[in-house]
């Protein structure tokens, strides 16, 4: 007897699992303090969105779904770096459906971040808004050595740079470098695809504004949200 295509997909999304099991998410917040029961319309909702935004996001990189009626629907969101491969997307999609739902038992929402990519779900419809709620920051722990104003302006050029670029492209993706002295400066920008090109553009902006607070001085950092990033680093990050 053969597989019918629901149970092919199980055995992929099994196999998925199993190889990306080890992945440790950067970070994790249950937004919604309201919760879900066992076996709920809104549990069996989300886990059918989960199952669309596997199918929807890796070709492209981004998905969006909802499944459910108005009182009990579930809305999620997925989207991969801008650089990652069609399987590893799917892969970090997969390890992200399982992750959240464990470390945030039964919250109606919830987002997680991974290097490869992020997955946001919640029962309010939050598509093609800007999310200036979520958000963390990263940065390496070793201070510029030399001319620390000059690197903090260098990186804020080239990420206000790349905000123009990444608002104005399909895919809501740019990275480029820079050279500061004898070193080279790595940056990257990216943003959620259900959002404008002006709040795009932002988005970002807003990301770059505080770093700051995070990262002044710092050969590296991140500002991460639910729907925009900047990273910069001085060293290849990404793959290119």
């Amino acid at each position: 007897m053969g597989f019918s295509n629901l149970s092919l997909s199980l055995v992929i999304f099994s196999l998925l699992l199993q190889t990306t099991i080890s992945l440790d998410p950067l970070f994790t917040i249950c937004f919604n303090s309201q919760n879900y029961t066992a076996n709920s319309p809104f549990q069996i909702n989300l886990k059918t969105t989960f199952g669309q935004l596997y199918v929807k996001t890796p070709p492209t990189g981004f998905g969006l779904a909802s499944s459910g009626q108005p009182e009990t629907r579930a809305y999620g969101l997925s989207l991969c770096r801008g650089d990652v491969s069609t399987k590893d997307c799917a892969a970090c999609v997969v390890e992200a459906s399982s992750a959240i739902t464990e470390r945030c038992p039964n919250n109606k929402g919830a987002i997680i971040w991974y290097d490869n990519c992020y997955l946001k779900y919640s029962d309010v419809d939050f598509f093609g808004k800007i999310d200036s709620q979520n958000r963390f920051y990263m940065w390496n722990l070793q201070n510029v050595s030399k001319n620390a104003d000059e690197f903090n302006q260098k990186t804020r050029d080239l990420l206000s740079k790349l905000a123009g670029e990444a608002s104005d492209s399909k895919k809501m993706y740019a990275n480029g470098e820079v050279e500061i002295g004898e070193e080279k400066l790595y940056g990257m920008a990216q943003c959620s695809r259900d959002i404008s090109k002006s709040d795009c553009k932002k988005c970002v902006d807003d990301a770059v504004s505080e770093l700051p607070i995070c990262c002044g001085g710092k050969v590296g950092g991140r500002v991460v949200g639910g729907s925009c990033s900047i990273r910069y680093e001085i060293y290849p990050f990404l793959n290119l």
